[in-house]
């Protein structure tokens, strides 16, 4: 069996207290996940939950208390600093805001080209490898000299995901990439991260809180309540047949056009919360197969 790219074994982050003398707060409690070569490995909770603090792990930049990230076979948990420079031509991210993501004084060819050009390439490599990025990801070879100001916020992202994608990562981190955009950017957008994964064989740790997001994109699904893995195991069981309540409630939270519909599951929601506040849920259910 092929071992997995990314390894997230027993994971656990603790935050400094917030005031003087005030105690550390543990907010990962020994969380393991894996993401295959060329897998897509949906993380959902809602927020809070500690699924940001995993991917902030992964690209180094939260110190874990405990636990171990081992990527394509070699522990990356505690490297130095230029030791994670160098990892990231493997591990690129895509973050949440399209707008503050990007350099407002910096043309797109030059947001594209510069961590190129640091990686040693040449000029006219650069603006080579910056043309087919852009054609990549579905925007015109004239967009190369405009300010990200002149984009909508569906380009800015396309724009984002070549960036990320500038130094041929193995394994992309996508913090709640769509969840700024409306609901047609949003289609349009995870439809490029799906074309774009069956092009060039990249991974995905696709972070998000909405199911209808990672069902879309994702081949597993790890689910995180309060810092723990509730639930895992392939993207279909786990989101059209959830065994756990809490995932339950996350499939319930999706909205539907129809109104007594929407109506039942809100009131199922609220008896899976109450089942969940009284202590009588399952506190985890494992992988599933």
């Amino acid at each position: 069996m092929t071992a997995p790219l990314l390894e997230v074994s027993g994971l656990r982050v603790t935050y400094p207290g917030r005031v003087f003398r005030a105690r550390p707060r543990e907010v990962l409690h020994g969380v393991s996940l894996s993401v295959g070569r060329g897998e897509a490995v949906g993380l959902v909770g809602e927020s809070g939950s500690g699924k940001t603090t995993i991917g902030r792990a992964v690209l180094g930049l939260v110190k874990p208390s405990g636990g171990s990230i081992v990527f394509d076979g070699r522990d990356v948990t505690h490297v130095s600093a230029k030791e994670r420079r160098a990892l990231a031509r493997d591990i690129q991210v895509v973050f949440q805001d399209p707008y503050s993501s990007l350099n407002p004084s910096l043309t797109i060819g030059d947001i594209l080209s510069e961590p190129l050009v640091v990686q040693g390439a040449t000029t006219s490599g650069a603006r080579a490898r910056v043309r087919a990025l852009l054609d990549q990801v579905g925007l015109p070879e004239d967009a190369s000299e405009r300010l990200p100001r002149e984009f909508s916020g569906g380009q800015r992202q396309r724009v984002a995901i070549a960036r990320a994608l500038a130094p041929e990562p193995r394994l992309i981190v996508c913090d709640e990439p769509v969840s700024a955009l409306d609901l047609s950017t949003q289609a349009r957008v995870l439809d490029l991260f799906v074309d774009i994964q069956r092009r060039t064989g990249v991974a995905y740790l696709f972070i998000s809180h909405d199911l209808t997001v990672i069902r879309h994109v994702s081949h597993r699904v790890t689910v995180l309540h309060q810092g723990e893995v509730v639930e895992a195991g392939p993207c279909g069981p786990v989101t059209s047949a959830p065994e756990h309540p809490y995932t339950r409630s996350l499939v319930l939270a999706a909205p539907v056009a129809d109104p007594h519909r929407q109506r039942q599951r809100r009131e199922e929601r609220h008896r899976l919360a109450a089942t969940e506040s009284t202590g009588t849920a399952p506190r985890s259910q494992g992988t599933r197969r």
